[in-house]
């Protein structure tokens, strides 16, 4: 599909450096994350610079509460812990390869990459499953939202490889893309950890990650999809025409995200203090998301650029839909899972924007493979031999015709 060039290039290494870093910093922090719950007071690279960058009491009072849920699960989130840290340092290999098209190296790290996933995703699985949402770290929320992580992770994934074996490197680089911005999750949040104390000074790290997940997996989605289009130059794909998203489809998207939003925020700010902290931490990330893709939809539209235009569109689309799928998300949690109104909100909204988008690149996934199939049939039709029993009748002479 190309490389980027000129300022789309310059962001593009900028936005490649900048994942690198965070990436080999976060790789030690990972994989000694779970060592002071499995023996404590074993070094920790992670809990050391929170330390100094927050407080030790924040620190402690950390650990204490996730000393019992993580003290049933020391094995399978030591494996966790240890095999996500590997994947932080093979998806900056992943990406460079792709881009710089070393196809053997590309080929090899992505099969480790791959399985280190689901080795890795199979250890937070069995926490998940051993520990009740109730019971865990920051509550049943946060569990939620780990749960939409894990099974995003797995199927991106999944996609990707079927993508690859099936020779569709377009798709194969928008799931894994996809992944690794789920991944990306772990190093952004501890991230805010760091941060977000400074600006909520007195709250403790539970409260803090259910902030957090306002809005991770927006931004996660987001840098997946600026980072798929900085990939793909093409201004049309062949077989794409028209559009999955005309104007009666995104008027509706927009209208039933109005509301989503009016109700989210009515809902929110009947919980006081909390709720107002909450709410801004998902509206101000969904505004500048929405800002960005909407620029963006205009921008390709105005210059011609077909498949740029419906990429952004059919993305900007879930985007809307988003709040309207939490909305109607959060009476279900309260019902099915027993939770509270304020508990109920919270894993609604932290998981809207995550799967919305998920569904955004299966429906951009689906655009591209129902052009394939048009212009594969458009061929075999083409293909067909000339038979007598296919030839049109031959038109008779006007003799002929005086005779019959």
């Amino acid at each position: 599909m190309g490389r980027p060039t000129g300022t789309r290039a310059r962001w593009g290494r900028a936005a490649a450096v900048a994942v690198t870093v965070v990436c080999l910093a976060y790789a030690p922090i990972a994989m000694t994350g779970i060592l002071p719950y499995a023996r404590p007071g074993a070094p920790a690279l992670g809990e050391w610079l929170l330390g100094r960058s927050v407080s030790p009491e924040f620190v402690a009072e950390a650990v204490r509460d996730r000393m019992g849920p993580y003290g049933r699960s020391l094995v399978p989130l030591l494996a966790h812990s240890v095999l996500g840290g590997l994947l932080m340092l093979l998806g900056p290999v992943q990406l460079l390869s792709a881009v710089r098209r070393r196809v053997p190296l590309h080929r090899i790290a992505g099969t480790v990459f791959a399985v280190t996933v689901y080795a890795s995703m199979a250890g937070a699985a069995l926490y998940l499953v051993r520990t009740p949402p109730a019971e865990a770290f920051s509550g049943a929320a946060f569990w939620i939202v780990l749960a939409t992580i894990l099974a995003g992770t797995v199927g991106s994934v999944t996609f990707g490889v079927l993508a690859a074996l099936r020779g569709l490197p377009d798709l194969h680089q928008r799931w894994m893309l996809l992944c690794y911005g789920f991944l990306m999750t772990a190093p952004l949040l501890r991230i805010e950890w760091g941060l977000l104390p400074s600006f909520y000074p007195g709250l403790g790290l539970a409260d803090i990650n259910r902030v957090a997940i306002m809005h991770l997996g927006a931004l996660v989605s987001f840098g997946a999809l600026l980072a798929s289009r900085a990939l793909d130059r093409r201004a049309t794909v062949p077989g794409v025409t028209g559009t999955w998203c005309p104007p009666p489809v995104r008027i509706a998207a927009h209208l039933a995200g109005a509301a989503g939003l009016v109700w989210i925020t009515a809902a929110f700010l009947d919980e006081g203090t909390a709720g107002r902290r909450l709410l801004l931490a998902y509206l101000v990330p969904y505004a500048v998301t929405y800002a960005v893709i909407a620029v963006r939809a205009a921008r390709a539209g105005a210059r011609g650029a077909d498949w740029a235009r419906e990429e952004w569109s059919l993305h900007l689309a879930a985007l809307c839909l988003a709040p309207a799928f939490s909305a109607v998300t959060v009476p279900v949690l309260e019902r099915t899972l027993g939770l509270d109104r304020l508990t109920a909100l919270v894993a609604g909204v932290g998981i809207g924007c995550g799967m919305l988008a998920y569904a955004a690149v299966t429906v951009v996934s689906l655009r591209i493979l129902y052009a394939r199939e048009v212009l594969r049939r458009q061929q075999e039709f083409a293909d067909l031999p000339t038979s007598p029993a296919n030839a049109p009748a031959a038109v008779g002479t006007p003799a002929e015709g005086a005779r019959g």
